[in-house]
């Protein structure tokens, strides 16, 4: 018995050496990376914690995702430090985690921040006016995404800073009056490329064009997309080329990458995005013009793989081709008119 509890006590050591394990079910990240520069403003500055009263402040917080995007925050300072409790606008993320994608891959489950019914999680903040790395968990796709937020101190209240910051809109406008970009420091890192297309689910039909159902949701309801629809395989993979029931739609993002609008003539917008999967939700973000100001808007789309049929199905096709079969019989019957008249003559 005395030599058991000396091996158990090595053993004890020898675990709680050893580093904690990952959570299971949490090993993919996205390889999308996320650019922090997308939330920076020129001429901000990080702005520590001892430079905030302490308190309770009600903060705006920009995200560099569309699909990741905070619609309330409140900011609480104490001790020398800032966390930031935070709504996000849908319950498509199943928690989060202060850092890298990579760094919550190998994370234990109890560092993750799980998510109330009201998709509000805590997070600690660093600085203000600086990009916070937040990996976040999406609960479809079963990975981890990179992300950044900002949190904006000009917009926090008057009493919570004892110091005025720059005009940020002013700056932007004076650079843009100027016709320059401001210059990058020399030893700024390079430019982040732009994120590649997401990847189309793969079919087993022949390179072309098809017709499919597809359902849309969110939004107000007022706006729509055209189903049947065109689905265009290319390569073996699919795309969906979407026509919507209003012209004032200028982009779409897929998976963080912004696809613009096809339509040139001013009738209404179309799209060709990629197809990431069959028979369920996938989230895109439209932003619209209808209302003056741009607005990005949460959609949903539904793809339904048991209806791809023909290309006439789709109500333009068949309008399309009666159109053209209308014009045929027009310039046949001209023709035969001027024949038979020419013979009458003759």
């Amino acid at each position: 018995m005395k030599r058991v509890f000396p091996l158990l006590a090595a053993l004890a050591l020898l675990l709680g050496a050893l580093p904690a394990l990952a959570a299971p079910g949490y090993e993919k990240v996205s390889k999308r990376e996320a650019d922090p520069a997308a939330v920076v403003r020129y001429g901000m500055t990080p702005i520590a914690a001892s430079q905030v009263a302490e308190g309770t402040w009600p903060i705006a917080v920009k995200s560099s995702s569309g699909f990741f995007k905070v619609v309330e925050a409140t900011l609480t300072v104490k001790d020398g430090a800032m966390t930031a409790e935070c709504t996000l606008s849908s319950g498509s993320y199943g928690c989060v985690y202060p850092g890298a994608g990579d760094e919550a891959a190998e994370a234990d489950e109890a560092d993750y921040v799980f998510f109330d019914q009201q998709h509000r999680f805590n997070l600690p903040v660093p600085a203000l006016n600086a990009p916070v790395p937040c990996a976040a968990w999406s609960r479809r796709k079963k990975r981890w995404y990179n992300r950044y937020l900002l949190f904006d101190a000009s917009s926090l209240p008057a009493e919570a800073l004892d110091f005025a910051l720059p005009d940020y809109d002013r700056i932007e406008r004076a650079l843009a009056q100027l016709g320059d970009e401001p210059e990058a420091e020399s030893d700024a890192p390079a430019a982040t490329p732009p994120p590649a297309p997401a990847e189309a689910a793969a079919l087993e039909l022949a390179d072309g064009t098809y017709a499919i159902d597809v359902a849309l949701s969110g939004g107000s309801g007022r706006a729509g997309v055209s189903s049947p629809t065109w689905l265009i395989v290319r390569d073996g993979r699919a795309y969906a080329r979407l026509l919507w029931s209003s012209a004032y739609y200028d982009y779409m993002i897929v998976d963080d990458v912004t696809y613009r609008n096809e339509t040139t003539d001013g009738t209404n917008s179309t799209f060709t995005i990629p197809i990431e999967a069959f028979d369920e939700e996938l989230e895109v973000v439209a932003d619209t013009t209808a209302m003056g100001d741009p607005v990005e808007i949460e959609y949903t789309l539904t793809f339904y793989s048991g209806t791809v049929g023909d290309r006439g199905t789709i109500p333009q096709e068949a309008a399309r081709r009666v159109l053209i079969t209308a014009l045929i019989v027009i310039v046949a019957g001209g023709i035969l008119n001027w024949l038979a008249k020419r013979r009458s003559a003759g």
